[in-house]
């Protein structure tokens, strides 16, 4: 029902400014049928002789078995009528039956709530968004106290079971008290499975609840409007909140929700008395709610992974890098909208700034200069491996060998004796000179070694007792010097 203001200016711009019906509904948020009967539309209408229809001859048919089975489908009825003789589309039949069905009209008593008795939460769609490679469903986790509507708004990636409780968390430290009653839909993060009245809840629901001591309670099937005020609440953050907003990620829109609900959600006027806002009934209602304990309750996802050789553990569509020591060992992952940890027992052993890409890879550099190190030292533990790692044209060399007939195992053995007789620098030296000769050989190079040796016979090598270990306990007497004394004297006098 309109007002005769509203009817007044309908038929002003519908006769004086020629305004369609379809734009006046667009303009004033009306539905097209409401404008019709403003202007009285029905009198332009164009009244058409009535046509024998092929649905007439079982309009009685149709009327009886309705008003016997009024929530028959058209589909089934149309199935009756074609083995009485119909040949007409269902399509008819589903036009024929939209008014002729009986339609009974539930009516409702208004919900009244004491103060600090009761919240209620729900999830909401709210679309998609782009992060990277990724599409990600945004989703909306909305709870509010019956009472003085006071909100709680959060958006999310996904509506798990860890993020419907940080939602509860959140909601409980931002209202510095807990409601004794928060009723739900029946969300799957909510009621595990349920039989007529009897319910299993989400164990993780049920330590929550314990928790903060109050009660879970859920809806009714098919019977949204116990939870009424959520369900308007989430049509205003729609409308009010989130229409033609721009935003980079869930961080920024989470900033900007509670920026909108204090300064435009809270100060609106309260439902129960329009000379007073939701935030003073929240004011009053406040005392009334229960306490927050001591500590925030634990909201972390927690689960055991183990990473296969490689030094990442795939979690939520990302690789994540731990320590090369952990490889294959049984782990823990513990997530947070913010941070991924890994666990080996008790001890965190990485630490990640979550992803919510798809295929991305989240290192710290700290982990991979440690799998370098090990790569290093497995490569200097074998014979071509500490070759390599001190000759910088090695391969060239032993190709070049091996091509005029030296045996590539014989002469990398001569070699790492080289290493260990004259050091890297003079080794890496030689070979480059017997590359530069054409005379890749150990002989060359033991050549090349003992010439360079001999130009600098004032340099002292150290010496390397590793490959004869037998002589490292070896001891040489000190001698007295004063016998070459007596004995030169003893040669003057002569």
């Amino acid at each position: 029902m309109i007002s005769m203001e509203l009817i007044a200016n309908i038929r002003r711009l519908f006769y004086a400014e020629h305004w369609k019906i379809g734009t006046i509904a667009a303009q004033l948020d009306l539905h097209p049928d409401t404008v019709r009967a403003a202007v009285e539309a029905h009198r332009f209408s164009r009244v058409s002789p009535c046509r024998a229809k092929a649905s007439d001859p079982y309009l009685d048919f149709i009327q009886e078995t309705l008003q016997q089975y009024p929530r028959l489908r058209a589909t089934r009825l149309h199935q009756m009528l074609q083995e009485r003789g119909y040949t007409g589309s269902v399509i008819q039949i589903r036009r024929l039956i939209r008014p002729l069905r009986p339609v009974k009209q539930e009516a409702f008593l208004r919900l009244t709530t004491l103060p600090g008795e009761q919240a209620q939460a729900d999830w909401a769609h709210f679309g998609q968004v782009r992060v990277g490679r990724a599409t990600r469903k945004l989703s909306c986790f909305v709870i509010t106290l019956s009472y003085s509507r006071a909100l709680w708004v959060e958006f999310f990636f996904d509506q798990s079971i860890e993020n419907l409780l940080l939602g509860h968390v959140h909601a409980f430290q931002d209202w510095g008290a807990v409601p004794r009653t928060v009723l739900y839909d029946n969300l799957a993060s909510v009621v595990a499975e349920r039989r007529g009245d009897a319910i299993h809840f989400h164990p993780r629901l049920l330590e929550l609840c314990a928790h903060y001591h109050f009660d879970a309670r859920p809806c009714r099937p098919a019977r949204g409007n116990e939870k009424g005020r959520v369900e308007r609440a989430i049509q205003y953050i729609r409308h009010s909140f989130f229409a033609a907003r721009s935003f980079t990620g869930p961080a920024d829109l989470n900033r900007q929700v509670r920026i909108w609900r204090d300064e435009i959600a809270h100060q609106r006027p309260w439902p129960g008395d329009d000379s007073r806002t939701v935030i003073d009934a929240f004011t009053q209602e406040k005392p009334r709610l229960l306490p927050l304990p001591g500590n925030a309750f634990d909201t972390d996802l927690t689960k055991p992974v183990r990473s296969d050789k490689t030094i990442y553990i795939r979690f939520d569509q990302n690789d994540y890098s731990l320590p090369p020591d952990a490889v294959r060992k049984h782990l823990t992952l513990v997530a947070n909208p913010e941070v991924v940890r890994l666990l080996d027992g008790l001890t965190e052993i990485a630490r990640h700034r979550r992803s919510y890409d798809r295929h991305a890879r989240i290192e710290d550099p700290s982990h991979i200069q440690a799998l370098v190190e090990d790569k290093r030292r497995a490569l200097g533990a074998t014979a071509p491996g500490r070759l390599g790692a001190a000759i910088a044209r090695i391969s060239e060399f032993l190709d070049a060998a091996f091509e005029r007939g030296e045996s590539a195992t014989r002469l990398t053995r001569q070699l790492i004796e080289m290493l260990d007789d004259y050091g890297a620098a003079e080794l890496n030296a030689a070979v480059e000179e017997a590359l530069d000769r054409q005379t890749p050989s150990a002989a060359s190079i033991a050549f090349i070694l003992q010439q360079r040796r001999r130009k600098s016979v004032s340099r002292i090598l150290p010496v390397d007792l590793s490959r004869h270990p037998h002589l490292a306990n070896l001891a040489v007497p000190t001698q007295r010097l004063e016998v070459y004394d007596e004995l030169k004297n003893q040669d003057d006098q002569q």
